[in-house]
């Protein structure tokens, strides 16, 4: 898979998002972050707040409901100190994990998986025993059979949200959810926020519905997106429940647009697709990496954060909008200094009014 790089070398630091929103000064909120919006190659540059003013009756907003973990956990791997991020939690009980350097800041540096054998002792006498990378040529991600207590537990209890050497400080895991998420029945979340619905506060989902904007909910449990590696996403847990599929089928019968919050409710809503474009209820496991070539089969917009430079989800994006729109969308966030990561600013892509998406 490549990654085109045709929008930025790298992100400048300036325009990483430090903190989140509401603690960038007095008065401001969730939604007090700005929305790039790419119709066609045609950008605006308009308050988040604003969102209800560009979408119509009858479009669709649909959103992941999946809670964010406190999944790091500081642990001990032999002498060292190690920080482990759950990541995914497998069929057969074991964990997909990252491990990761403790430094001065208080975050942690990237090192390698492994070896096999391997045993990280963690808070309360859970030890994670670590067997085999999750992916064939690549060690940053292994299998690891937890013993001594239940995983889940051991992070309520002792971890906080996985953060990375941009931002400034931890933050509470009241941070790190959004305002859709809801509790999993088997106690399963995401190990990173679902980060484009973070802007969304209740008085905002209010005022879409009153202007005839419908919410479909489905769930996908999002694994370790490293900042330092950009490999495709692994495969994650995800439903896409009876009552989204019709909403989603009724939406696009009636004319209105379903618009995808996050790279995450595409690739759910995305694989319960058909090559027909019949959404249908489903869940399990995903490995599908939307691109150009494969394209997009129900989605007609996206609410997304920026992406860095290397990113798989850029062609995603690109399927959604196409290539051109990409790029000036990316041109114009530099240009306006929008910020970056999970607590920065959003892009509204939509396809032209064609429905075509522009590649050139």
């Amino acid at each position: 898979m490549t990654i085109p790089s045709l929008y930025i070398p790298d992100i400048p630091p300036e325009l990483s998002a430090r903190v989140p929103a509401e603690q960038r000064g007095p008065g401001r909120g969730r939604d007090s972050v700005r929305l790039l919006v790419s119709r066609g190659t045609t950008v605006d540059l308009r308050a988040f707040a604003e969102l209800p003013d560009l979408l119509r009756a009858g479009d669709v907003l649909v959103v992941n409901t999946s809670a964010t973990l406190p999944a790091a956990v500081d642990g001990r791997l032999g002498a060292a100190g190690v920080v482990v991020h759950f990541s995914t939690r497998g069929d057969d009980g074991r964990w997909a994990v990252e491990l990761r350097d403790k430094d001065r800041r208080g975050t942690t540096a990237p090192r390698a998986g492994g070896p096999a054998g391997a045993v990280v002792e963690l808070p309360d006498g859970l030890r994670l025993a670590l067997e085999e990378p999750l992916a064939a040529g690549a060690d940053r991600l292994w299998w690891a059979r937890p013993s001594g207590r239940d995983a889940l537990e051991v992070m309520r209890a002792y971890g906080r949200p996985i953060r990375y050497a941009y931002t400034e400080r931890d933050q509470p895991l009241s941070a790190y959810q959004t305002v859709f998420a809801l509790p999993s029945p088997d106690g399963a979340g995401s190990a990173e926020m679902p980060s484009a619905a973070r802007p969304f506060t209740e008085a905002l989902v209010a005022r879409l519905v009153s202007r005839g904007v419908q919410f479909a909910p489905l769930t996908l449990h999002t694994g370790v997106a490293s900042a330092e590696a950009h490999e495709p996403p692994y495969p994650e847990r995800y439903a896409v429940p009876p009552a989204t599929a019709w909403l989603v089928n009724a939406a696009r019968a009636g004319g209105g647009r379903v618009i995808a919050v996050g790279t995450t409710a595409v690739r759910a809503l995305e694989s319960a697709a058909g090559a027909d474009g019949v959404v249908r209820a489903a869940a399990g496991w995903t490995d599908l990496v939307v691109t150009p070539e494969r394209g997009v089969r129900v989605v007609d917009g996206l609410v997304t954060g920026l992406h860095e430079p290397q990113a798989s989800h850029l062609l995603m994006l690109e399927a959604v909008a196409g290539r051109a729109a990409v790029r000036r969308g990316y041109a114009e966030a530099l240009a306006r200094l929008c910020l970056w990561h999970e607590f920065g600013d959003l892009h509204l892509l939509l396809k032209d009014e064609s429905g075509n998406a522009l590649h050139c």
